[in-house]
């Protein structure tokens, strides 16, 4: 049976003992026969009605609710139920239901928002994005995935990853680096991946960064730097030497010979040589940085190592603090010129606030997560510009090369570890600070 009609069952069941009586007592009265019908008539269309009527009074908010429901399940928000009031039991069902609905349509607004944020982020960033579900089928591509598949929505959607091409990015490791050809570009691509999910299905996402204009403008970079730097180099030498070989010829030509003309041309020969030769230095140094060998791991005592770095140090005494004893897998002959070399810009640090000899130099070591760090201290007078402290020959020396620490950053690279230059926050001097990994 139908709630409605139980509602109207139990409707007429509660007036029946009443109705019954009054029928009874009409039968037994001495009214006509006429207004007997009349009254009897009335009790039960009274009675009848009233039934109705609570049957309507139950049924009506209840179907009022089932259709807001039902346009909230559709996704219509607008919709209110009238009657809400928070001291009868009806009242409070319909104010929680239309409270439900302004709750859902914020969130609805909202979710549309970031929807539309989200959007616009993938149509805008340069990184091709897809999204497979667990039969590998694409179900989501970004505007730069299609232009790397040179395709549409309507043909890519629904396309397994091997008829695209991307097979490949669904397996192995990630982050890495391939090497694809695609109908929207080639070159190497940086694959990264992650997991999300949709209606309880899990899917992968594949990200591809192009890395070939990345590289591109880091290359032309590095021959912009490396151009301005050699014409400098080469100007410094060129420039002299072209000067005192103009004023020697003019000597040469002057008839008679001026008497200190020997002089002068033995003068111009040995600055034309001293230019030469720094010029020479500097191509030594470059090929010097450019060859470095690959290193050859061994096992390397580190305090042993220290020691004796410290100890090839004349010019000043370095203090060599206690550590713990470990060993590292590393090129003694490269980890050895990287010390040397900090040991000794450390040390002529120090020689230049303390002209006495009073300074200091001390070397110490730790080992931190899994990561040895080395740090050689100094209380010299710290870095004026540690933005080219790295730069390859840049130097503030009037002796200096300029590849002691490019050299030294590169040996700490190839371990797979780092070296880094900064001022002492409350003191004066500088910290070098060599991180390298222990793991093999």
């Amino acid at each position: 049976m139908k709630y409605e009609h139980r509602i109207l069952t139990l409707g007429l069941l509660a007036g029946l003992a009443g109705s019954t009586m009054s029928l009874f007592l009409l039968l037994e009265s001495n009214y006509a026969v006429r207004t007997q019908v009349t009254l009897g008539v009335l009790i039960t269309a009274v009675w009848v009605g009233v039934a109705f009527a609570l049957q309507s009074k139950v049924v009506f908010p209840l179907r009022t609710l089932s259709n807001l429901l039902g346009a909230l399940r559709e996704g219509d928000y607008s919709l209110r139920a009238r009657g809400a009031r928070l001291d009868d039991a009806m009242g409070e069902v319909i104010w929680e239901v239309n409270a439900l609905a302004e709750s859902l349509r914020e969130q609805r607004l909202g979710a549309m928002e970031a929807t539309a944020l989200l959007r616009k982020v993938l149509a805008e960033i340069d990184v091709a994005m897809f999204g497979f579900d667990s039969h590998q089928r694409l179900q989501l591509v970004n505007d730069s995935g299609k232009r790397l598949l040179g395709r549409t929505d309507e043909e890519l959607l629904g396309c397994r990853a091997s008829e695209l091409g991307l097979a490949d990015c669904l397996e192995g490791e990630t982050p890495r680096v391939l090497d694809i050809a695609l109908p929207g570009g080639s070159g190497r691509w940086e694959l990264r991946r992650g997991d999300y999910r949709e209606k309880g299905v899990s899917h992968q996402l594949v990200f591809l960064s192009d890395l070939t204009r990345t590289l591109h403008e880091e290359e032309r970079r590095a021959w912009t730097q490396l151009i301005r730097t050699v014409r400098h180099e080469v100007n410094n030498s060129l420039t002299p030497i072209q000067s005192v070989a103009d004023s020697l010829r003019a000597i040469v030509a002057r008839r008679p010979l001026p008497q200190d003309w020997e002089e002068d041309l033995k003068g111009g020969l040995e600055l034309i040589a001293e230019r030469s030769e720094a010029l020479a230095r500097f191509i030594g140094a470059y090929s010097r940085l450019m060859h470095l060998p690959q290193p050859a791991f061994s096992r390397v005592d580190v305090a042993q190592l220290l020691r004796r770095v410290a100890d090839l140090e004349t010019r000043m005494d370095v203090t060599v603090e206690d550590g713990p004893s470990v060993q590292v897998r590393a090129d003694r002959d490269q980890l050895e010129q990287l010390l040397i070399n900090v040991i000794s810009n450390a040390v002529e640090a120090s020689q230049q606030s303390h002209p006495a000899g009073d300074g200091r130099v001390s070397i110490s070591w730790r080992i931190d997560t899994g990561v040895l760090e080395v740090r050689v201290d100094d209380d010299g007078p710290g870095l004026a510009e540690d933005t080219n402290a790295f730069v390859p020959f840049y130097t503030t020396k009037q002796q200096g090369s300029g590849i002691g620490l490019a050299l030294s950053r590169q040996i700490a690279e190839a371990h797979h570890g780092s070296l880094t230059l900064a001022n002492h926050p409350n003191n004066p001097g500088c910290r070098a600070t060599l991180k390298l990994p222990l793991g093999a």
